[in-house]
């Protein structure tokens, strides 16, 4: 086994960790090695953001919006520094 020591820990996490473990029954190390496991054994999400989060509100349906028809065609942007010129 190896062996992972981590500095600075903010106070309040480790009152927090302290609480955990004691109401697990468990020391604090064997309370953060729960917790790493837990994490880290689950699967990694594949998905980008954006689908992620279409599939956590696709069940509560969507909305249709009227988009208005366009009046302009459309042009190409004017890159120059100096658009004057």
């Amino acid at each position: 086994m190896s062996t992972l020591t981590i500095r600075n820990v903010d106070p309040a996490i480790k009152d927090k960790l302290r609480l955990a473990a004691a109401a697990h029954g468990r020391s604090m190390e064997e309370e953060v090695r729960s917790i790493l496991r837990k994490v880290l054994t689950q699967p990694m999400a594949t998905d980008g953001l954006a689908s992620r989060i279409h599939a956590r509100f696709s069940a509560l349906g969507g909305v249709v919006l009227d988009l208005p028809e366009r009046t302009e065609t459309t042009r190409a942007a004017d890159l120059r520094e100096d658009p004057a010129n």
